[in-house]
């Protein structure tokens, strides 16, 4: 039997690809002991007993961005994470440790490291996170999402996704998914959304120009978000849903995507080989944009600035999109080509070649 432990957390970006390698492990052998490290405060602590994982707790220790109160206490706080994560390590017999980022990722490290248990790092983001910036420098393997991450012996291997999405036929779903969102299976449709809150840019660009979208032969799936106010016109051909829970349909039936870039969605979409117009969201460090690039430069996408999408920018940039099928074909074959749906299988393989190359020392 193995044991792992698997750290991060705080966000779905970090708890998702977190929890899909947690499913391909169990799947693989049901006996080996599958642990996870994460803090009481992100979503892990919700979404982690869940799933049925064994969720161990470590104090959330950010490190300090300037001298104040947080920062003198922020030496003794760090040994104590450090130290329970030790002894995490050494009263459950962990094997090997992973980690995707987050705050709990970065004692994980130090602690598999004295404890002279291997440990891999997999990070989600084009733009890498300190603790896996950190972790790089001692783990066993490194694996990326996106090619050109700017983190040390990087090699791409892709996002652990969820199964629905790994698993996922599109053409074998499509007559399922357009009776399930009232739209016909055999006309294009344009699939947009904006995460589960929606994104207020792409909502009013397409409502103000969701008819010429219908009268270029296409057809809108449009996910505007749970807090949205936009009122659905019932025409024909566009269904205005506020949330999705079966993702899969949409992506099954989507021919092209408007969509934020997030590192899950970039990958789930590439993963499908839909071609995509991504809207990075404009608030944050950038990576958003980042995650887009290399899909962007592989011919897979195209990239349109929060600032510049508006109902003009449909007119000028996605109408034309809309009526070209050959382009939006080789779009296709281009995110075929740049996405993987075996980002599961190569982090364990990442985990495999620790536990071998720990086992032959």
């Amino acid at each position: 039997m193995t044991t792992y432990l698997l750290a991060g957390g705080g966000t779905a970006g970090h708890v998702n690809p977190l929890l899909a390698v947690a499913d391909g492990l169990r799947a693989r052998r049901a006996d080996d002991e599958i642990l996870v490290l994460g803090t009481r405060e992100g979503l892990e602590s919700r979404l982690v007993p869940e799933r049925g994982y064994e969720l161990l707790v470590v104090e959330k220790v950010p490190f300090p961005r300037r001298p104040n109160a947080a920062a003198l206490r922020f030496p003794a706080r760090w040994r104590k994470a450090i130290a329970d994560v030790r002894r995490y390590i050494r009263e459950r017999g962990v094997d090997v440790v992973l980690g995707v980022g987050g705050y709990a990722a970065a004692p994980a490290y130090i602690a598999a490291r004295r404890e002279g248990v291997p440990y891999v790092v997999h990070e989600a983001n084009a733009r890498p996170g300190l603790a896996n910036v950190l972790g790089a420098r001692g783990a066993a393997f490194v694996g990326v999402a996106f090619a050109g991450t700017p983190l040390r012996r990087g090699e791409v291997v892709g996002m652990p996704l969820r199964p629905e999405i790994v698993h996922l036929d599109r053409g074998a779903t499509r007559a399922q998914a357009a009776a399930h969102f009232g739209l016909d299976a055999d006309k294009p449709v344009l699939l947009a959304f904006g995460g589960s809150l929606g994104a207020r840019r792409i909502n009013e660009a397409l409502a103000g120009s969701w008819q010429e979208i219908l009268d270029a032969g296409w057809q809108l799936l449009h996910i505007t978000g749970e807090r949205s106010e936009l009122a659905d016109p019932g025409a024909a051909g566009y269904a205005l849903r506020r949330y999705v829970d079966r993702m899969d349909l949409a992506f099954a039936l989507a021919d092209l995507v408007v969509s934020r870039s997030g590192a899950s969605t970039v990958s789930e979409i590439s993963a499908l080989g839909i071609p995509a117009v991504y809207v990075p969201y404009a608030v944050g460090n950038g990576e958003q944009r980042l995650n887009a690039s290399s899909v962007v430069e592989a011919g897979a996408a195209i990239l349109i600035d929060d600032a510049a999408f508006t109902p003009e920018k449909v007119r000028e940039a996605i109408l034309p999109l809309l009526r070209d099928r050959a382009r939006i074909e080789r779009m296709a074959d281009a995110a075929a080509d740049a996405g993987t749906r075996r980002g599961t299988e190569n982090v364990i393989a990442h985990l495999d070649a620790a536990l071998a190359g720990r086992r032959a020392a």
